[in-house]
C-alpha cells in the first residue's frame, strides 16, 4: 500500500490496533521497549590546540583521565585519533592501556602534518591544527586532495595498528571522502555533528534529526532515498541534542558534551535526557553519543563525565541501554536495515518546567517535529530529504571560512522566526470561514508506534474531541474531530517572520508549494483529495482539510 494511502487508511482505523511504545509522560516505569538504546562513549583526540596554553599537556592529561574514568567500567569506548594525535607515540603508547572492547578509530580533521605529508599547501595559520572550516575539514579540499588525505592517513593508521579503523568521524565530512574510505579501506561507520545553525562557524541544518541515516551519493548531509543513491556507511548524530531547546540558533548548549553545566554536566539534566531516550517511543531504534574532545581539559569534563558514566554503567547492567562503540553500531545498523529506517525521539516534560513538551520524527523522506507550548500546539520544523540535490561541495573545494550544509525546508521554525515563531499553527474556523482562533489542548499527548515506520500522536482538545497526527514514512496524516466522532472545522495556518517564510516560496498553488534554493526549486504537496492550500491576504498560507476533516501532506519523492 502507498504510504499516503496508508496514512488515510489509519485515521479511519486508529485505535484498532496499538503496538508497543506509548508514551505518557505522568508514567513511571514502564516495560523496556523491545527496540535497542545504544549509546556510543566517543571520545576524540587532538595533539594541541591553538587556543589553550601548554595545550599538548593538557589534551594529553583530559585523554588518560578519560581512560582512568571509564576503563574500570567496563564499558567499550571509542578512542579517535587525529593525525597529529595519531603520529605521536605517547599517543600510542596511551592507547595500549584502554579496555579490550573499546576501538581505536580515526578523527577526520585536517591538521597540518597530514596536509603536508599529503604534498597538498597548507592554506591554514601557523598551527598544527586550524579550526577554519575550508582548513580544518575535507570540504576545503578538491576530491583528488580529499583522497590523498585518506590514503596518508590510513598508511599511517595501519603503520601503528597493523589495521584500518573501522569508524571515522568529524563535525562534518563529504560524501566524496567517505565513500573512498567504504570502499578503499572498509569504514564502515561514521558520525557528525549535532543539528546547528552557526556555532563555530559550522551550520549542519535541517537533517536527520537523531539516530543514523545512510547519505545520499551526492551529498553527505541528505540522506539517501533508495540504495543505489545511497552511501553504505551509517552516519550517527553526535551530542546528544535537547530535543526540545537545542533547536537552530538556540543560546547556549543543551547537550549531552559533559562541559555543558545546564546540560551534560547536570544529573537533573541527564536524567532527564536519558529517561526520554530509554522510555519514549523510538520505532527502529533510540541513539546517543555520550564522551568528550579532549581539547576542553579534564578540569572541564571531569565532573559531567564522571556522572554519565556511572550513570550509563548502571543503566547498561539493567538492560535499559547498549553501550558499543561507533563501529559496532555500524555493524549492527548495517545488517539490520537496507535503507535508512524510521526513528522518533519523544519527550513529554520538560525540565525546565515551562510546559514544553516535544515529538521528533525521522524518515528518509523528511524529518518533522512537533512542538507544545502552554495550551497551544504546532509543527516547528518540516524538511524534506532529496538525494539527486548535490552538496555544493561536491566536486569543488569550499572557499569560505564557515561550513553550511542544508536540507529541503517546508517549515522552519528557525530561520523563519523572528519576534514570532514561525510554524504551522492547527485553528478552529469561524462559521462563516474566515476568522480562525487557535486550537487548545486538554492534557498530554498520547504518543505511540502504531507500525514498524509509523508514530501516532493523538492530543486531547480543551472544548472536546480529539487532533490526530499519523507520522509515516513519507507522509504525515492529520485530522480533527468532535467528542462524536465528526470532523471539526479545523485549517493549518502555516505563519513565518516577516518576509523569512515569504522569500523562501516561489508560488502557491491549490494542492502544492514550490519553494525555491540557490541550487532549485522543489515541492511540497498535499495528497490528492486530502486537502487544499490558499494564501491569505496576510501572507499567511492555510491548508484546509477534506470535507471528512482529512489532511495528508505528501512528503516523499515527488
Amino acid at each position: 500500500m502507498h504510504s499516503a494511502t496508508a496514512a488515510a487508511a489509519a485515521l479511519i482505523l486508529l485505535g484498532t490496533a496499538v503496538l508497543s511504545g506509548t508514551s505518557r509522560a505522568d508514567e513511571t516505569k514502564p516495560a523496556l521497549p523491545k527496540q535497542p538504546r545504544i549509546v556510543n562513549i566517543y571520545n576524540f583526540i587532538r595533539n594541541s590546540d591553538y587556543r589553550l596554553q601548554n595545550s599538548e599537556q593538557i589534551l594529553f592529561e583530559a585523554t588518560a583521565n578519560q581512560i582512568k574514568l571509564i576503563k574500570p567500567t567496563g564499558l567499550p569506548a571509542t578512542w579517535a585519533l587525529q593525525y597529529d594525535a595519531l603520529i605521536n607515540p605517547k599517543y600510542q603508547e596511551l592507547l595500549k592501556e584502554i579496555g579490550p572492547n573499546d576501538e581505536i578509530a580515526a578523527w577526520w580533521e585536517i591538521p597540518r602534518p597530514l596536509v603536508q605529508k599529503a604534498g597538498i599547501k597548507w592554506r591554514g595559520h601557523d598551527h598544527e591544527w586550524d579550526s577554519t572550516a575550508n582548513v580544518g575539514f575535507s570540504p576545503g579540499y578538491t576530491p583528488d586532495e580529499r583522497r590523498k588525505l585518506v590514503d596518508v592517513y590510513m598508511a599511517e593508521f595501519k603503520s601503528v595498528f597493523k589495521r584500518y579503523p573501522q569508524s571515522v568521524g568529524s563535525w562534518y565530512i563529504d560524501e566524496v571522502t567517505l565513500d573512498y574510505m567504504a570502499r578503499r579501506y572498509g569504514v564502515i561507520a561514521s558520525c557528525n555533528c549535532k543539528d546547528q545553525v552557526g556555532t563555530d562557524g559550522y551550520t549542519l541544518w535541517g537533517g536527520y534529526w537523531n539516530q543514523a541515516y545512510y547519505p545520499s551519493r551526492s551529498n553527505a548531509y541528505m540522506p539517501a532515498q533508495t540504495k543505489s543513491g545511497q552511501i553504505d556507511i551509517p552516519v550517527f548524530r553526535m551530542l546528544g541534542s535537547d530535543p526540545i531547546y537545542q533547536y537552530g540558533a538556540a543560546p547556549g548548549m543543551s547537550t549531552l558534551e559533559p562541559v555543558y553545566g545546564n546540560a551534560g554536566g547536570s544529573d537533573k539534566w541527564v536524567a532527564w535526557f536519558m529517561k526520554g531516550l530509554i522510555q519514549g517511543p523510538s520505532l527502529a531504534f533510540a541513539y546517543t553519543q555520550a564522551g568528550q574532545e579532549n581539547s576542553f581539559g579534564w578540569d572541564s569534563m571531569k565532573t559531567g563525565l564522571t556522572l554519565q558514566v556511572n550513570l550509563l554503567a548502571q543503566q547498561a547492567r539493567s538492560g535499559e541501554v547498549q553501550v558499543m562503540t561507533l563501529a559496532d553500531a555500524g555493524k549492527w545498523f548495517k545488517v539490520k536495515y537496507p535503507l535508512t529506517p524510521a526513528t522518533s525521539m519523544v519527550y513529554l516534560d520538560d525540565w525546565k518546567n515551562q510546559n514544553r513538551r516535544t515529538v521528533w520524527y525521522n524518515s528518509r523522506f523528511y524529518r518533522a517535529n512537533l512542538l507544545w507550548q502552554g495550551e497551544t500546539f504546532f509543527i516547528r520544523d518540516i524538511h524534506r530529504f532529496d538525494e539527486s540535490v548535490a552538496s555544493p561541495t561536491h566536486d569543488s573545494a569550499l572557499k569560505t571560512h564557515s561550513l553550511a550544509y542544508t536540507t529541503l525546508p517546508v517549515m522552519d521554525g528557525s530561520l523563519w522566526s523572528g519576534p514570532a515563531q514561525a510554524g504551522i499553527y492547527p485553528a478552529l474556523l469561524s462559521a462563516d470561514g474566515t476568522a480562525t482562533t487557535p486550537l487548545a489542548v486538554d492534557g498530554l499527548p498520547v504518543v505511540t508506534e502504531t507500525g514498524a515506520s509509523e508514530l501516532t500522536i493523538v492530543q486531547p482538545l480543551r472544548d472536546g474531541g480529539k487532533f490526530t497526527l499519523i507520522c509515516g514514512e513519507s507522509s504525515l496524516a492529520c485530522a480533527a474531530e468532535d467528542t462524536q466522532g465528526q470532523p471539526l472545522p479545523w485549517v493549518w495556518e502555516m505563519k513565518g517572520a516577516g518576509d523569512k517564510m515569504k522569500n523562501a516560496i516561489q508560488e502557491v498553488r491549490p494542492a502544492a508549494i514550490t519553494f525555491k534554493t540557490d541550487s532549485g526549486t522543489y515541492t511540497a504537496s498535499l495528497q490528492p483529495g486530502f486537502g487544499a492550500i490558499k494564501q491569505q491576504d496576510d501572507g499567511t498560507i492555510r491548508l484546509t482539510p477534506n470535507a471528512k476533516g482529512r489532511l495528508i501532506f505528501a512528503l516523499g519523492k515527488q
